[in-house]
């Protein structure tokens, strides 16, 4: 193939690739991104915390599901290819996303209406699951040698992207429709528009090339089993440190998005369209981040990022949540907010590179997906449940200490690892 028509071909997946997993984590987000309007339609009784505290919980019961999810679709991906996987995944979340956009209020059906939130959550846990290994697979393997960095930042520019299109369309309903009618219905558009792009995103899945990595592991006679005692038997090393380093970067991750724009509105005292919007436009900003610290890694290594976020998590984690609790001007919550998240981007940026270089092709998508799904489940899922939970018993500072302390286990992983842009096992350019 002449060098012009393979750089189109492997752009092409790319943007495919990372098209559809855009969709995926926005169908994701529109749950958190609603909560605060749809919250009282499942869970009538109680103030707003409280009913925020039972979302965050099933929000929570979502994640539990993602290890189950990345263990099926991990080993179906490494057997039946990163296309197939990557397919499956976004069939599963589009189920999820229709169950919600037409699920009954518990006026209408009582336990039936957050019963039918739970089973949609879990069938969105599944897909999740699956999604990150085999997307995060998939972009690292269809990148070239030497921009494998900056492609495969384009996973969480996707990821972020999911966010922020959940974050843009809830500010624009709210200027269309008023607090009264997102309360009453507004909130099911979320849904409804996440189940209509991932059908969308299905056909084009379906036209994305195979890697060359998986196709040289399929056209092996003889190869070894992608299996959880595998995993364990063989990588365990590699396996223990993507938990470890997923569990401070994905607790932060979500604590520094997911959980600041109800902290804005909760704690701050901002009102939440304004709440709402601040996140926008901060997340616009550091999805723009995401491939140049990914090309930068491409130059200097991914350690030196990687280090960088463990040392101003560690360090300004706290500080930062304490100087936003008692911050009523829009500018400098901004400024504090942004903070965060250039602090976090030295680990969202390279973290599926990192974990891919990890494995060889024959286990790589189950070794990126579990241990990922493991951590997230334990500390991501779990984390705007906890903030909430310290709040309403009036201890939320211990929240920031909990982060910081997650960061610091992070930079002591990170510290002993290996540079991983020089012993990658991605063997295909």
């Amino acid at each position: 193939m002449p060098a012009s028509q393979e750089r189109n071909s492997r752009l092409k997946n790319i943007v495919g690739g990372s098209a559809g997993n855009l969709v995926e984590w926005f169908d994701w987000y529109v749950y958190s991104a609603f909560a605060l309007y749809f919250a009282s339609s499942f869970f009538p009784k109680g103030d707003q915390t409280a009913q925020l505290l039972q979302t965050a919980a099933i929000f929570a019961v979502g994640f539990v599901m993602r290890p189950v999810g990345a263990w099926l679709m991990g080993i179906y991906a490494d057997h039946k290819g990163r296309k197939a996987g990557l397919t499956l995944s976004v069939s599963l979340m589009c189920l999820g996303s229709l169950m919600i956009a037409v699920a009954p209020t518990h006026a209408q059906a009582g336990i039936l209406s957050p019963a039918i939130l739970l089973v949609a959550r879990i069938v969105q846990g599944l897909s999740l699951g699956g999604e990150y290994g085999s997307s995060a697979t998939y972009m690292s393997e269809i990148a070239d040698r030497e921009r494998r960095g900056f492609w495969s930042s384009f996973l969480y520019v996707t990821i972020i992207g999911g966010q922020l299109c959940a974050l843009a369309l809830l500010v624009f309903l709210q200027a269309v429709l008023g607090e009264d009618a997102m309360h009453a219905w507004g909130w099911r558009v979320g849904f409804i528009a996440g189940a209509v792009l991932a059908i969308v995103v299905f056909f084009i899945r379906r036209r994305l090339d195979e890697t060359v990595s998986y196709e040289n592991v399929a056209a092996q006679t003889e190869r070894r089993k992608s299996s959880i005692r595998n995993l364990f038997r063989h990588h365990p090393r590699e396996a223990f440190l993507v938990i470890a380093i997923t569990a401070g970067g994905t607790a932060s991750f979500y604590a520094y998005t997911i959980y600041l724009q109800k902290f804005l509105a909760n704690t701050s005292g901002f009102d939440k369209a304004t709440a709402s919007q601040l996140m926008t436009v901060a997340l616009a900003i550091m999805l723009l981040l995401q491939p140049i610290a990914g090309r930068l890694s491409d130059r200097l290594g991914r350690r030196p990022l990687m280090i960088f976020f463990g040392v101003c998590g560690t360090l300004f984690t706290y500080p930062i949540f304490v100087t936003l609790a008692d911050t009523h001007t829009v500018g400098k919550a901004f400024a504090l907010v942004m903070a965060a998240l250039v602090m976090v981007t030295g680990y969202t940026s390279i973290n599926a590179i990192v974990k891919a270089e990890l494995f060889p092709a024959d286990i790589r998508a189950l070794g990126v997906a579990l241990p990922f799904a493991i951590a997230n489940t334990i500390f991501g899922g779990t984390a705007e449940y906890i903030a909430l939970w310290l709040k309403n018993i009036g201890h939320e500072q211990w929240f920031y200490i909990y982060i910081s302390g997650l960061c610091a286990i992070y930079l002591i992983a990170v510290l002993r690892m290996r540079e991983t842009q020089a012993t990658s096992l991605i063997l295909e350019d």
